[in-house]
């Protein structure tokens, strides 16, 4: 129900900028599964014709299927393309638009509070893996650092609370608008 334009003076520009960011952080979750999928194939070919698999990729996948989600979220928040049940809400906005704008506005407010406490609560996680230099994997064999997924978690979730609260606020200014004839 949501759309890409803004109704709050000056946000146009701040929605632009965000999205421009929050899209690069989609393309980088893109490529990411791209290069997922590619080792995948690489390490069951490896498997099957040489008897020989690519070390930690399963380790990899695993790891990396939360640091995609984590940036593939705020984009999605921002343009209002979460997947949702919108047949109540499309009976709610043609009897009252505002009331369907004031449940866009508590959803996104329910979303940046969510995200922001997700955010707030993977920071320890991630200082630990930092000071201790969390690695997963094999010592001596393959290790990789747990820091930059664990970043990704407090980073996407920091965005997508705050792509949320861009929405709030754009809602929030159409309950304000007047009241469009019906036709």
């Amino acid at each position: 129900m949501q759309r890409a334009t803004s109704s709050v003076p000056g946000l146009p520009a701040l929605r632009r900028g965000l999205a421009l960011t929050l899209n690069a952080m989609a393309a980088v979750g893109t490529l990411w599964i791209f290069g997922i999928m590619m080792l995948i194939v690489a390490d069951v070919i490896s498997r099957n014709l040489l008897a020989a698999p690519i070390i930690g990729v399963a380790e990899i996948s695993a790891r990396s299927v939360g640091a995609i989600v984590f940036l593939l979220l705020p984009p999605a928040a921002l343009n209002g393309t979460l997947i949702r049940s919108d047949f109540l809400l499309r009976g709610i906005e043609r009897l009252s638009p505002r009331a369907l704008h004031l449940l866009d506005t508590l959803f996104a407010l329910a979303g940046a509070g969510i995200f922001a406490l997700v955010a707030i609560a993977a920071l320890p996680d991630t200082h630990d893996a930092w000071v201790s230099s969390d690695f997963f994997g094999v010592r001596g064999v393959w290790t990789l650092p747990t820091v930059p997924f664990h970043l990704l978690v407090v980073i996407g979730g920091a965005a997508t609370s705050l792509a949320f609260i861009v929405v709030a606020a754009d809602c929030a200014a159409k309950i304000r608008m007047p009241r469009r004839p019906l036709p």
